[in-house]
């Protein structure tokens, strides 16, 4: 993967990447963003993307770097890069709390399922 050397003018980059940011904030379902993300990269881009937020799960849920590093099949590096992300911002911050929150939800649905089956 390489970017272009040639410079695009600072106030298109803004323009474009506050474009990608209000589609990515308007996407309504998984199978709009899975379509969206399919096509606007490349099989390995998606990878790369979806590996560091993987790596930024398992740290989340006090795994090791090589447990990681083993699984994931990313280098001692490139977690720290996702580690270092997690401690300066707010992105893997916020991500990481709509899956835990989706967890916590299927979680809680399984149990009220089981008691409603077992009353019946």
């Amino acid at each position: 993967m390489q970017v272009s050397k040639k410079k695009v003018n600072p106030n298109l980059k803004n323009q474009i990447y506050q474009l990608l940011y209000q589609v990515i904030a308007d996407i309504r379902s998984k199978k709009e963003a899975e379509t969206f993300l399919n096509e606007g990269l490349t099989e390995t881009e998606l990878e790369i993307f979806a590996k560091r937020l993987g790596a930024a799960y398992y740290l989340n849920k006090g795994r090791s770097y090589s447990n990681i590093k083993a699984n994931l099949r990313l280098s001692s590096a490139t977690i720290s890069s996702v580690a270092e992300q997690m401690r300066k911002g707010k992105g893997f911050e916020n991500a990481l709390q709509k899956i835990n929150a989706e967890e916590w939800a299927n979680k809680w649905a399984k149990r009220i399922s089981k008691r409603f089956k077992s009353l019946l």
